[in-house]
Order: C-alpha cells, then structure tokens, then sequence
C-alpha cells in the first residue's frame, strides 16, 4: 500500500497550522480534527491526502502554504537521502537523486529527471491518493524540491519554467516570486525546467567519493522496498491490464504469475493484502489517474475499470471517495 514519511505529513501540517503528532492525531487550535494510523514512520497515502485536503478546506491561500512548508523543511532531517543529495557533485546530481530516491520518502508519487535539449524537467506523477488535497502534491511537492536543491548549491538556482496542470490558486504571483521564474498553469505536466548552465552549478558539499558511499546505502535501502512488494505490484500490474475484459478471477491472475491459489493467497496475506484488496485498489489508482485526462470519458473509464455499466462505476467511485467520478474531476480544476 502506498505511504509517506510522517516527518513529510508533519512538515506540511505545521505550514498550514496544524500539528501532527508522533502517533497520528492532528489538530488546529486545539481542535481534534483527524487521527490517522502511523506505522515504521509512516502513514498511508491516502491518510496523507485526507490531511491535505482538510487543509485545502480550511486554509483558502494555497500557494502561501506550500511555500511556507517548502521553507521550513530542514533536508537533514531526512537522512541519508538528504547527505546523498549534499554529496552529489552539481545541480544535476543533486535531480538525479531526487527522482530516484524520492520513494524512500514517499511512494504515492514518483519523480522523473527527462533530458530535454541539453535542459533537465524534474516531473512529478502522481500514484496515488483522492481528494481536494491532490493540488497539493504538484504544488508543495516540487516547491520543497525546488527549495532542497536551492540550499546545496553554491550559486542560486533559478528554474527556467515552473509548469502545474492544475488552475492557479487566487495567490499563485507567490509562486514566480518563489520559483524566481514564469509558472504556467493549465500546463502538460507537473515540472521544472532547468537550464544547462543551472545543472552545472556545484554543490556546497559536493564530493565523489562521499556521494558514492551514501548511494550504496540508499540502493540497499531502495532494492529492499522493491523487493519486498514485488508480488504486489505484479497482481496490480495484471489486474489493470486485464481490467477491460472484466474483473479477472484470482484463479486466473495466480496461474498468470506462475502460483497456485493456495500460494498465491498465502503470499498475499504474508504482504498484508488480500486479491480482493488489490483489485479495488488498482481500479480505484486507475480510475483516479484517467480521471486527469479531460480525453477520457467517464464511460471509457468504466470500462477500463472493469464496470459492465457507468452507473456502477459512479457507485463504486463514490464509495472511494465520497464524490461522483464527474465532481471529482471538476475538482481538480480548483
């Protein structure tokens, strides 16, 4: 099941005014608002997300919060990661090493570095989670990033273009004035756009040999977080793809993975899941990812998902999230 660091959810929460604490409850003003489960540091995603869009209902100025919580974030607190990313030598290192350990942090979004015409985008996709705090992944997502790089360079790094799919907030001039940039909105992606010169500047602590050291560490701590779900994503992965034809039976997804029934759940149980679990959560992921392609219809999406009717799939999607697939999009354009 996707999830996020707490320390990630804690920073965000205090930028808007709220405290999490160590065991899951948040509360402003002393008002108990939410209590979430957190386990080994972590909180799943979509209690993550619920926290957000608490946030996003109570806190109208959504470009300032994103940008107090991009500055108050303290990179060393984040571990190895953050020396890995001291230690690269440039700019460049520094964004090859955000988008592949981003996970460690999180793993309801993934971050891609694309070489562009001598340029490098640092372009955030988002997994997982539902709710009116999804404008917050793109928007505080890759201001922290943005943020953390700025801070291990020598020279300030200015971004060439800043780009959100999303509709501008009614605060968003706070952004150029942040980013030090042009920030496009109703953009084709959720990016930054950095220049050859900018990619070249060198970092404070900049070292090899000290980079090389700490990589090994985050590879052995990111090779045990994939191997680990492995079976997970494989069900998932053959789930969606055979989700048009209906919803598939476990019989059927056992053989394809090479198991037995027997096996199949057993090692699924051993994960903490059940069939049953994955198939709901991959049409609901799938759902909610063509939902953000205004070119899909929502009777294309039914039957993506799995759903023999349009009405079924509006039931099965208010139950995911309490909104109508229609109001759900709608929602993203705020």
């Amino acid at each position: 099941m996707p999830s996020v660091s707490l320390i990630v959810t804690q920073y965000f929460a205090a930028a808007a005014g709220f405290v999490l604490t160590p065991d899951g409850r948040l509360s402003q003003d002393d008002e108990a608002l939410l209590t979430v489960s957190v386990a080994n540091g972590k909180l799943a995603a979509q209690a993550h997300y619920d926290i957000l869009g608490l946030v996003a209902e109570r806190v109208p100025d959504r470009a300032a919060v994103s940008i107090r919580h991009a500055r108050s974030i303290d990179i060393d607190r984040f571990g190895t990661f953050a020396l890995a990313c001291k230690a690269a030598p440039t700019v460049a290192g520094v964004l090859e090493r955000m988008a592949r350990y981003h996970s460690l942090l999180s793993d309801s979004v993934r971050y891609h570095l694309d070489q562009r015409d001598g340029a490098a985008v640092l372009r955030q996709e988002l997994l997982a989670g539902s709710g009116p705090g999804l404008v917050f992944s793109p928007e505080a997502g890759l201001s922290a990033m943005f943020r953390a790089i700025d801070q291990v360079a020598v020279g300030k790094v200015t971004p060439d273009l800043v780009t959100f799919r999303h509709s501008p907030p009614r605060d968003a001039q706070l952004f150029e004035d942040f980013f030090g940039c042009h920030v496009q909105f109703h953009g084709a992606e959720d990016a930054i756009l950095f220049g050859e010169a900018t990619l070249g500047i060198e970092n404070r602590l900049g070292d090899r040999a000290l980079s090389d050291f700490l990589t090994t560490h985050l590879e052995a701590e990111l090779s045990a977080l994939e191997t680990e779900p492995t079976l997970v994503r494989a069900t998932k992965d053959e789930i969606a793809r055979v989700l048009s034809e209906g919803l598939p039976k476990m019989a059927d997804v056992a053989s394809t993975l090479g198991l037995s029934v027997r096996s199949f759940h057993r090692r699924l149980a051993e994960h903490g899941v059940s069939f049953q679990a994955l198939a709901e959560e991959t049409r609901r992921d799938l759902a909610l990812s063509m939902l953000r392609d205004e070119a899909c219809a929502l009777s294309e999406i039914a039957f993506l998902t799995g759903f023999s009717e349009q009405s079924a799939f509006t039931r099965a999607f208010k139950r995911w999230t309490d909104q109508t697939p229609a109001s759900y999009r709608k929602s993203l354009d705020r």
